[in-house]
């Protein structure tokens, strides 16, 4: 997760013109949600479906993040990582609080809510919209047949906040799992923009800027789409979302119920 990439070459400040063959999502999403779910959890499915649904809302960007805390249940959940565990404490930190549970959703890098409640996430949605600096930063995604071009704006002139980091993930849309043993054992389960690859593009400082990242070093077996954010703070003291975009990928093999963890 390192910032320092040798094999990600950052653009010219402004943005990068290429000719994309996919339709990006909602360039103005109104929310990042991140549903920290798992395999060995018998409440996370109802959280799973809600996530489902909003994965289809062109306004939200909607993330699964699997954790591998409750693996010692008796089913090791076979798309988790344990990164996504610290990014969940490292959350619970900077909140200051000790919720750290599942399923767990994180709206706009701020409020936490109970998973399954859609209610409560349209209402924390609502909520950290408040603000102003919440998704102020547009961010725009384009793929050719072997870059994705991430292009950041300028700060806005009211906005609230001028710095944060950029991020890339690698997402697998829909993947089915059948889980054999623990609380969900025997049970067919289904996971939506599933984060397979998480990695630090840059730091943003309220100017401009863009980024080239080579498909090669971000596809894998099942992952047809990327995500791209900008959040104040830092990986172990996460904050505010700022902005975010979403983007189809060429899908590269299929996923599986055996898929493996986001590479290291």
């Amino acid at each position: 997760m390192s910032g320092q990439m040798s094999w990600w070459s950052r653009a010219a400040l402004g943005v990068c013109a290429v000719i994309a063959f996919v339709r990006p999502a909602a360039s103005d999403p109104r929310a990042v949600i991140e549903l920290f779910t798992s395999q060995g959890c018998s409440s996370c499915p109802p959280a799973d479906k809600v996530l489902g649904d909003l994965a289809r809302d062109p306004s939200v960007i909607a993330l699964s993040l699997p954790i591998d805390y409750w693996d010692y249940l008796g089913w090791k959940d076979t798309l988790a990582d344990s990164r996504f565990t610290a990014r969940q404490r490292a959350y619970s930190r900077a909140r200051g609080d000790r919720e750290v549970y599942t399923p767990q959703a994180v709206v706009n890098g701020s409020v936490h809510v109970i998973g399954s409640d859609r209610e409560a996430i349209e209402g924390a949605i609502e909520e950290t919209a408040q603000g102003g600096a919440v998704m102020s930063v547009p961010v725009s995604l384009s793929v050719d047949a072997e870059v994705l071009t991430v292009s950041v704006a300028a700060a806005t002139e009211h906005a609230l906040r001028r710095h944060g980091e950029v991020w890339v993930c690698s997402i697998s849309r829909v993947v089915p799992i059948s889980v054999a043993r623990g609380e969900n054992g025997g049970r067919e389960l289904t996971y939506y923009n599933v984060v397979r690859s998480l990695q630090k593009l840059g730091d943003w400082n309220g100017s401009p800027a863009s980024w080239s990242v080579p498909l090669d070093k971000i596809a894998r077996e099942g992952v047809d789409g990327a995500v791209v954010y900008v959040q104040d703070g830092s990986r172990d003291r996460p904050g505010l979302m700022l902005g975010a975009a979403l983007s189809d990928l060429p899908l590269v093999g299929r996923a599986s119920a055996t898929a493996r963890a986001p590479e290291r």
